[in-house]
């Protein structure tokens, strides 16, 4: 069992989070590595401090080294749909797309409401060649977000692979009552007419 921080220590931590916080608002990516691992020193069982590490890497293009830090996240709290989300979405950057679809699950358990996690899974899915299942996520992200045009697009796309063409038709449709641009873009792509015509 770890001992509890002294005072000094407590205020050190406190110290070097605000450096570690200030450094990234003024682009000093390397100073706020260096102040988050001398938390980490003193906060070992912190979850939040690798995840904010990995978030600087990631950023950087640093992509396997962040996904290493999520993991240590996620080792010490596994209850994070944030960042399973945040690990589904790198896997996803390096074409892991097997283990990001576990990451996205993981997210979707911890938080069924997390509407870009049902996303992202459903375009792990596509890439694996699991349309079906990806068409399951994308109508729960649709019912989570009905006002974004993104799930819309990718299940136009997941019902035209699965050959429900009437499907894929209602979903344009449904599209253009509110993103007509978007409806038009699906148009050009698929041949269905989405019966929208814009003034310029």
């Amino acid at each position: 069992m770890s001992q509890p921080l002294s005072v000094r220590q407590k205020l050190d931590r406190w110290f070097f989070r605000q450096i570690a916080i200030w450094s990234l608002i003024f682009k000093r990516d390397a100073i706020s590595i260096e102040y988050w691992e001398r938390v980490r020193v003193l906060d070992s069982k912190n979850p939040k401090v690798p995840a904010s590490i990995a978030h600087i890497l990631a950023e950087q293009g640093k992509n396997r080294e962040a996904v290493a830090l999520l993991h240590q996240s996620l080792a010490l709290e596994p209850n994070q749909p944030g960042t399973w989300f945040n690990l589904g979405f790198l896997l996803q950057k390096i074409d892991e797309h097997q283990e990001a679809i576990l990451a996205f699950r993981r997210a979707t358990e911890h938080d069924p409401k997390l509407d870009r996690a049902w996303y992202g899974l459903a375009l792990s899915l596509i890439k694996v060649g699991e349309v079906e299942e990806a068409v399951s996520a994308l109508k729960r992200n649709t019912e989570l977000q009905p006002m974004s045009p993104y799930g819309w697009y990718q299940l136009a796309h997941a019902y035209l692979r699965l050959g429900q063409q009437e499907k894929a038709e209602k979903v344009i449709m449904k599209l253009a009552k509110f993103e007509p641009k978007i409806a038009l873009q699906l148009e050009k792509e698929t041949g269905i007419k989405s019966g929208v015509n814009l003034p310029f």
